[in-house]
């Protein structure tokens, strides 16, 4: 599967599980969590050029995706995307709260999405 196809996988899956979340349906929310997660690695299978091309969701037009691509490219793109997460943490809804998470984890060095 090319990158493009990858990350636009990623999207889909991300949006799709807040949607589940927001809908209380957990089981769901899991599985498209699952898939987020298998789709990242094979992304990483590509080595840097699959992360490089994961950061073209920082622009994404749903806050949610911009902060789960942030939170996944911590270690490789640290500057840009502690910028998307910092811009979402303010907010008061799940999607700042997860920013907020990743942010407190990458600061006390617990943070292991991508232990590269």
């Amino acid at each position: 599967m090319k990158m493009e196809k990858l990350v636009e996988v990623f999207a889909q899956h991300a949006a799709a599980q807040t949607d589940a979340v927001r809908q209380g349906d957990a089981k769901t929310g899991n599985k498209h969590a699952k898939k987020v997660n298998e789709t990242f690695d094979k992304l990483c299978a590509h080595g840097d050029a699959g992360r490089d091309a994961l950061a073209i969701l920082f622009t994404h037009p749903r806050m949610d995706v911009r902060v789960k691509a942030a939170a996944f490219l911590l270690r490789h793109r640290t500057e840009e995307a502690k910028a998307v997460l910092q811009e979402a943490a303010r907010g008061q809804d799940l999607v700042s709260f997860a920013a907020s998470e990743a942010l407190k984890r990458w600061s006390e060095g617990t943070w292991a999405l991508d232990p590269g």
